[in-house]
């Protein structure tokens, strides 16, 4: 499998200063998806800004697994209901707003 677009979970962890039982605990309740390649995990790129959005949340704020699981459902849900919004407007032909 191509590894150009990922990174280990290792070399992220020691980048980041991190434990990796942070990012499992994170891909155990499904907030990253990490893969697992010739016994070693990797963290796909695209997924960095998610990672690092947990780590400040996490260590900065001191909010919990279940407390990411949540805020990260109500933030998927207000956008979900702001695209919705913008094209309930679209419909009607009103003017878009301005996502949050």
């Amino acid at each position: 499998m191509d590894t150009s677009r990922n990174i280990s979970v290792a070399q992220c962890c020691t980048y980041y200063s991190i434990e990796t039982t942070f990012v499992q605990s994170l891909n155990d309740y499904g907030l990253i998806k990490l893969t697992l390649i010739e016994q070693e995990y990797f963290i796909d790129y695209d997924q960095l800004a998610d990672l690092e959005k947990y780590m400040h949340l996490h260590y900065d704020m001191d909010i919990n697994m279940e407390g990411l699981e949540a805020i990260t459902h109500l933030l998927s849900r207000v956008h979900d209901l702001q695209s919705e919004i913008k094209q309930l407007r679209h419909e009607l032909g009103h003017t878009p707003i301005k996502p949050l």
